[in-house]
């Protein structure tokens, strides 16, 4: 070796050696610092959440050096995977066919993976022996859960653009055979209603609420369509053609022989998680999974109550076909016994929809699901307010009678009703005894001894001479002007009277009972009330609804927003003022800084929920330990 060679090769050698000596912490094998949040998402990443397998089936993939193939050759590997079942390592390679059985049907679009991928999380969640059954700790365990939930909906895809699920029986096509699925349509039922269109809420995004509620658990949560009555008496309290949450459950017959011989059989089953919460599994009670508010959210999408609010306000004959024939009462779910009712009644120009976000948030905490029942009254805002108050205890007064013919249900004598606005008029028009009050302001003539049609003495008989209802047992305003509004008395009032058209019943009625006052007939004729006259602070109506006492046994509550930071006994919310919504005697007054639309802001609703609590004999802790 010369002697250049032998110098060249000994810089060499000195070169490595610093290049060695520069990157020392740069080992074949070690770590690098990064931040958790990093690291959490890389052990709980799954292709339910970010697209991509989970840690444990990379991990077995890595174990059989099939990575590469299964980016490659998704199908021939998920073949080879099924190939080894009957190992001991069986129970874990379910969780993976799922997992990369439901990513390949993604990419792919090939629905019998998504089938193949809820036989296989079947499979592994439900085994012949409990012992090989996942724990709770477990995290393939709810990843399992999702993707049977998740490959049930995609799997049964109509492959419409609605995105519809098809739950009628029939034989489907799996990687490795065949799927025979059995259902009886005719028992998908709710409230006696027969259910239709089924669409999957789990690619729904919601918008207008907070929050959104979901039960987890087995099943497809699913938004179905009320149609026509599957049993001979319906639940008429229930609006026609609603949007309603349920839970779809496949129930294969031993999965795992199924996987291996390549014939499975399972049966649909549909559930309305309200009613029945858990499902029966080879001795197991398995939550239901259940997503009451995209439900809700689905519900009110392009809903026609929205149209109602204007419409209502201005044409007394404006109805929605849904709620026609029950009295403008109606539940958001069939009738429970044992759940104390809780009635809402909107204001002036709304609907029902503007509770969205209180019924919401009550609804998603268990401790007042489990203990009341929604209810709602929709009712046409510009009528006379003893009108619309007339049909609210009617309505409620024919509810009670269908649904507990025979009384027994003790919830039912425990209703809340709570009212907003020109509601809190209604709502208190439940709970006071006006005597003749009401006929006295408009004549000096006893009501026995009125000239009157037989019509026009049943309509004021039923609208003037009010009595509590004993069922209610406590009452909530919220922003209700008490003594009436200074809007209806401004420009702004006589602009919205001037929209309003009246019934027939109440014209004709006005028109008689101009005879009994001829000095005023005038006047009277050219004018009959409407809510927008009956709130103006000088108007009788309201003058003599004031001072009448909540009946005794009854509980009140004041919710009074005010806007601004001013002193409160001197504000308003734009609409009311605090000395109109103020009142005597409630059991507890809160006033929350917002403005008169405050049925959506958190302090109001966090009110009604500690107030709920209160009626239920209920306290936080108890509710929170639920």
């Amino acid at each position: 070796m010369s002697l250049r060679m032998h110098c060249r090769l000994q810089l060499l050698s000195v070169a490595a050696m610093g290049a060695l000596l520069l990157t020392g912490c740069a080992t074949p094998i070690g770590v690098r610092r990064v931040s958790e949040q990093n690291v959490y998402r890389q052990l709980t990443a799954s292709v339910v959440s970010v697209g991509e397998p989970s840690a444990a089936s990379e991990q077995f993939l890595q174990r059989l050096a099939l990575r590469e193939y299964y980016r490659t050759q998704p199908a021939w590997t998920l073949a080879t995977l099924r190939s080894g079942l009957g190992g001991p390592d069986e129970h874990g390679r379910l969780f993976v066919l799922a997992e990369l059985s439901f990513l390949h049907a993604e990419r792919s679009h090939d629905r019998s993976y998504h089938l193949a991928a809820a036989l296989y999380a079947y499979a592994f969640l439900f085994p012949a022996d409990p012992a090989t059954a996942p724990d709770e700790y477990d995290p393939r365990l709810r990843m399992a859960v999702d993707l049977y939930n998740r490959a049930i909906a995609n799997g049964l895809s109509s492959g419409r653009d609605d995105g519809e699920v098809d739950l009628s029986p029939r034989r489907l096509g799996l990687p490795f055979g065949t799927l025979d699925l059995a259902s009886d349509p005719s028992r998908f039922t709710y409230g006696g209603y027969q259910l239709v269109h089924f669409v999957p809420l789990d690619d729904l995004e919601i918008r207008g609420m907070r929050n959104r509620y979901r039960t987890a658990g087995i099943g497809a949560a699913l938004g179905a369509k009320i149609e026509s009555p599957a049993q001979g008496t319906a639940d008429k309290w229930i609006p026609k053609r609603a949007e309603v949450p349920v839970s779809a459950f496949v129930r294969f017959s031993d999965a795992l022989a199924a996987v291996k011989l390549g014939t499975a059989h399972g049966v649909v089953e549909v559930y309305d998680a309200d009613e029945t919460p858990t499902v029966g599994i080879d001795g197991q009670h398995v939550p239901l999974e259940f997503d009451p508010s995209a439900a809700l959210a689905y519900r009110l999408e392009g809903a026609p109550v929205w149209d109602f609010e204007l419409a209502g306000f201005r044409r007394s004959d404006f109805r929605l076909a849904a709620t026609e024939s029950a009295q403008g009462l109606f539940m958001l779910n069939p009738y429970r016994r044992g759940r104390i009712p809780v009635v809402f009644v909107h204001g002036t120009a709304s609907s029902p929809a503007r509770w969205a976000e209180m019924a919401n948030e009550l609804m998603g905490d268990p401790a007042i699901a489990r203990r009341y029942q929604l209810w709602f009254f929709i009712y046409n805002t510009g009528n006379p307010i003893a009108l619309s108050s007339m049909r609210l205890r009617e309505g409620m007064q024919a509810a009670l009678r269908d649904v507990d013919p025979e009384g027994k249900d003790p919830a039912l004598q425990q209703i809340v009703v709570i009212g907003h606005s020109q509601g809190g008029l209604l709502t208190k028009m439940t709970v006071v005894d006006s005597g003749t009050k009401f006929w006295d302001g408009i004549s000096d003539v006893p009501f026995d001894q009125a000239s009157l049609s037989p019509e026009t003495r049943d309509l004021l008989r039923r609208s003037l001479f009010v009595q509590p209802l004993p069922p209610v047992k406590r009452v909530i305003f919220i922003a209700t002007p008490h003594r009436g509004s200074f809007l209806a008395a401004n420009f702004l009032g006589k602009i919205g009277r001037r929209l309003v058209s009246l019934p027939g019943t109440v014209t004709r009625a006005t028109a008689e009972l101009v005879t009994l006052r001829p000095l005023q007939a005038a006047q009277t004729a050219l004018r009959p009330p409407t809510a927008i006259d009956n709130m103006n602070p000088k108007n009788n109506f309201v003058r003599t609804l004031a001072p009448l006492p909540i009946a005794p046994g009854v509980k009140a509550n004041s919710i009074i927003p005010v806007k601004g930071d001013g002193p409160v006994e001197d504000g308003n919310d734009g609409v009311v003022e605090y000395k109109s919504a103020h009142i005597d005697g409630v059991e507890s007054e809160l006033v929350v800084r917002s403005s008169h639309s405050t049925q959506a802001v958190p302090q109001t609703i966090e009110e009604v929920r500690r107030i709920l609590y209160e009626h239920a004999g209920l306290s936080a802790a108890a509710a929170a330990a639920e």
